[in-house]
C-alpha cells in the first residue's frame, strides 16, 4: 500500500467512525421529527427556505433543488428555495454586513407556515443565528444542522423548542460533519418525497 493509498483509506475510515457515532435512534427520531415539521408546513401552504455558508451553502442549494426538481421519484415540484442569490448576498453584505445576508431575505419572504433549514457546522455562524432569530420572529419552524457541540445554536434551542437541532458530534474538521449533513438532507428529501407522492 502506497502512502497516498493509506491516506485515502484513513479518510474513509474517519468518515465511517463519524457515521457510527451519529448512527443512533435518537438522531433518526430527530430526522423523522424534522420531516414531520416540513410536511406539516407544506400541507398548510408553506415553503422551505434553506441557508448555509461555503460548503453548507452548497448543501442548502442541493436540498432546495432536489425538492423543486426531482430526487428519485416522479412527483409535483415542492416549494423550496435556498438563499444563494449573489446579487442579494452582495447587496445586503455591502449595505448591512455579512451577518445579515440570510435574515434580511427571511424578513422579506418568510411566512408563518414556512420552514427554515439552517446549516452551520460550528453552530456559531452569526448570519445563521440571525436567520434563525428572523425565522422565529415570523413564527416559522426551524431545523438546524450543526456539528461539534452545537455552539450558540444549541444554546438557542434550550430556550426555544421550535428549533429542531440535528447535531453531528464531531470535534475535528468540518468536512466530516458535512458528509453526515448531506446524508441527513437526503434522508429528509426521501421521506418528504415518499409522503407527498
Amino acid at each position: 500500500m502506497t502512502i497516498i493509498t493509506k491516506k485515502i483509506e484513513n479518510q474513509f475510515s474517519q468518515s465511517l467512525e463519524v457515521l457510527k457515532k451519529f448512527n443512533k435512534l435518537e438522531n433518526f427520531s430527530k430526522i423523522e421529527n424534522a420531516s414531520t415539521t416540513i410536511l406539516n408546513g407544506l400541507k398548510k401552504g408553506g415553503k422551505i427556505i434553506s441557508c448555509g455558508n461555503g460548503g453548507s451553502m452548497s448543501d442548502a442549494m442541493h436540498f432546495a433543488e432536489e425538492l423543486t426538481g426531482k430526487y428519485r421519484e416522479e412527483r409535483p415540484s415542492i416549494p423550496a428555495i435556498s438563499i444563494s442569490d449573489p446579487s442579494h448576498i452582495t447587496c445586503v453584505g455591502n449595505d448591512y454586513g455579512f451577518d445579515f445576508i440570510f435574515s434580511r431575505y427571511i424578513e422579506s419572504i418568510g411566512s408563518k407556515n414556512d420552514i427554515l433549514l439552517a446549516i452551520s457546522t460550528s453552530g456559531n455562524s452569526k448570519n445563521i443565528i440571525n436567520a434563525i432569530k428572523a425565522a422565529r420572529q415570523k413564527k416559522m419552524e426551524v431545523i438546524a444542522l450543526t456539528g461539534f457541540n452545537g455552539g450558540k445554536i444549541a444554546e438557542l434551542c434550550k430556550y426555544d423548542k421550535s428549533i429542531n437541532e440535528i447535531r453531528v458530534p464531531h470535534n475535528e474538521y468540518s468536512d466530516r460533519i458535512q458528509e453526515i449533513h448531506i446524508k441527513i438532507i437526503h434522508s429528509l428529501i426521501k421521506i418528504i418525497e415518499d409522503k407527498l407522492n
